[in-house]
């Protein structure tokens, strides 16, 4: 994963939608294209601690995904005006990740029952989840999505680097919902996403913040 590397050294990219889409199995979920990793508690690294990625592309180059919970302090009309009324609250750039902090990727939800026939400027990922054109046009993409968010660089794996950290436990894979991209009403979405799990997931939403107070 790149932790704070220099984005130079990695190899992971965007642009692998050509290539066969794999799925990882582990456990009991499959990692794809929709899902999420929750940092495990024992992964204390600041740049991923309590942090929840939604899985954009995971196929045979590698996997790439978006931190959701990670707001900055740029509004979104300060770098990219004509998007901020489609922003959902808060209107702010999120840091997607650690690779290529100068390059934005843009997630949208779906109005449940809106047609992408004819929509320029989306891709559909999983179920009401999209992948959004900064270049289109916002007055084509807005009355088709409940809101979307911009991230400000993003994760990225190589080829088996995940399955090797899946396999030493730094992460949970969970389902998301179509809502997760977007979905600012809990300031903490590590410990939300946990609590609406069956039981005993649901008792690690209670870890503790701050680690002294274990």
């Amino acid at each position: 994963m790149a932790r704070g590397d220099d984005p130079d050294d990695r190899k992971t990219r965007g642009g692998h939608g050509d290539r066969r889409r794999r799925d990882y199995r582990h456990g009991e979920q499959v990692v794809r294209a929709g899902t999420l990793l929750l940092s495990a508690t024992e992964l204390v690294e600041p740049t991923f601690r309590r942090t929840v990625v939604y899985i954009i592309e995971h196929n045979e180059a590698g996997s790439l995904g978006v931190v959701l919970n990670r707001p900055s302090d740029t509004a979104v009309v300060d770098v990219l005006p004509r998007w901020s009324e489609a922003a959902a609250a808060p209107r702010t750039l999120f840091i997607g990740g650690p690779v290529k902090r100068d390059a934005a990727l843009c997630l949208g939800t779906i109005r449940v029952g809106a047609s992408l026939d004819g929509v320029q400027g989306l891709r559909r990922i999983d179920g009401r989840v999209a992948l959004v054109d900064l270049d289109a046009d916002p007055g084509h993409i807005a009355p088709v999505v409940e809101g979307i968010r911009i991230f400000a660089g993003y994760a990225g794996w190589t080829f088996g680097q995940l399955e090797g950290e899946l396999d030493n436990n730094d992460w949970i894979v969970l389902s998301a919902l179509p809502s997760d991209p977007i979905n600012a009403g809990h300031p903490d979405l590590w410990a939300h996403v946990l609590r609406r799990q069956p039981l005993p997931l649901s008792l690690l939403a209670t870890h503790p913040i701050e680690l002294e107070r274990n």
